[in-house]
């Protein structure tokens, strides 16, 4: 019985080990899905003078974790993932339906879609799971990335919380790189922010993951309108670095 414990154990930290690499590959800057070049409305808030230095930055990223765009996509990664894992198309198709929906811009649908295409075309050529031939019926133009990352880390079973903490930290480190470029930050201050911004990355993947089984439309809301309007505005502010 202890060397069937040993064996369990040993491949148990393997498997973990595995996972942990795996899930910070895919949501690693270098993994080529073109986030670098969106700011998701940060660039407009910044000429408008709404985030100007470190403090105004985390502010601004909180209310999207806690209110916004971020909270809705966090909903919806993890109703896919736990669709994904019961092996329910019907419902991971009708939850990426949903994502789509909930996208308020043309920007927001830009840059969710063309994260998402991108993820899962990389993801088949280098990282292969049976659960992505799911989304098979979404087009590329009909794929948000957090449902696509959802999808691909319930089929490597990583666990829910490491994925949803894993995919929020590749948002917010996303984030945080924008605003060194525009407000601008420097290095220093952004690692400040990102260290002051675990709080409420722990918190936001606690809740979610915490989420009951019940319709996704009926838990979703938002409360930050002028983010949504900054990316709005955004499509036709005359200089800019950034897609969106």
């Amino acid at each position: 019985m202890p060397a069937i414990t040993t064996i369990i154990t040993k491949t148990s930290i393997i498997m973990a080990e595995t996972a942990i690499y795996d899930l910070l590959s895919w949501m690693s800057p270098s993994y080529p899905i073109g986030a670098f070049s969106h700011s998701s409305g940060l660039e407009y808030a910044v000429e408008a003078g709404h985030v100007v230095d470190r403090v105004s930055t985390e502010n601004w990223i909180t209310d999207q974790i806690d209110n916004g765009a971020i909270l809705t996509d966090l909903l919806i990664f993890v109703h896919c993932h736990r669709a994904t894992i019961a092996g329910d198309r019907y419902r991971l198709l009708a939850v990426a339906e949903l994502a789509l929906a909930s996208l308020t811009s043309r920007e927001r649908t830009l840059e969710g879609t063309a994260q998402g295409a991108a993820f899962r075309r990389i993801a088949r050529a280098t990282a292969p799971a049976a659960t992505l031939a799911m989304l098979d019926a979404l087009d590329d133009g009909e794929l948000s990335y957090a449902v696509a990352v959802a999808c691909l880390t319930a089929g490597h079973d990583i666990p829910l919380e490491l994925a949803l903490t894993g995919y929020l930290h590749a948002v917010v480190a996303n984030l945080v790189s924008a605003a060194q470029r525009l407000v601008p930050l420097g290095q220093t201050d952004g690692q400040l922010a990102m260290r002051n911004l675990a709080s409420t990355v722990f918190a936001a993947v606690a809740i979610m993951a915490a989420m009951p089984d019940s319709d996704p439309f009926e838990q979703m809301g938002s409360a930050t309108l002028y983010a949504d309007l900054a990316c709005m505005a955004h499509e036709t502010q005359y200089t800019r670095l950034f897609r969106t």
